[in-house]
């Protein structure tokens, strides 16, 4: 009987740890668009779940693969590789950025509902830091903002 209430403290443990990923969950960037941060294996991965109606395109344009170019923008994984390096702070990613095609070193911060990701070269000396802020629910299916 003792054996069976340790178990449920565990995995009781687990599933509230799980829980507090403060980086899981919706991101609206600059530009408008929702990028959703989730669990992929042990790490976080990122992928585009609303395309703003001001996206410079719907496709991917600029991947330096031309077989690829023509791919929707829709559920595009743009980050992968995250690993926590505490309780607010992951690194050691890799981010895709649709607008040139270019793939960057990345780690992020949050604070709140506002993140901080960096794209770098080399090292984070050289490289830009983007403010998204987290966002409601949206919904499973990725979709394409009406363009105005």
């Amino acid at each position: 009987m003792k054996w069976t209430g340790i178990v449920v403290l565990i995995i009781a443990s687990v599933r509230a740890s799980a829980q507090n990923v403060p980086f899981l969950g919706d991101w609206q960037e600059p530009g408008g668009s929702v990028v959703r941060i989730e669990r992929c294996g042990s790490n976080l991965c990122m992928k585009i779940s609303i395309l703003s109606s001001t996206a410079p395109s719907t496709t991917d344009t600029h991947n330096p693969d031309a077989s690829l170019r023509d791919r929707s923008l829709c559920n595009l994984q743009i980050g992968r590789g995250f690993h926590m390096d505490g309780a607010t702070h992951a690194s050691g990613g890799q981010l895709y950025d649709p607008k040139s095609g270019n793939t960057y070193h990345g780690k992020m911060t949050v604070e709140g509902d506002m993140l901080n990701l960096r794209g770098y070269v080399g090292v984070s000396l050289f490289g830009r830091t983007e403010v998204w802020r987290r966002v409601s629910p949206a919904s499973t299916a990725c979709r394409v903002e009406q363009r105005k």
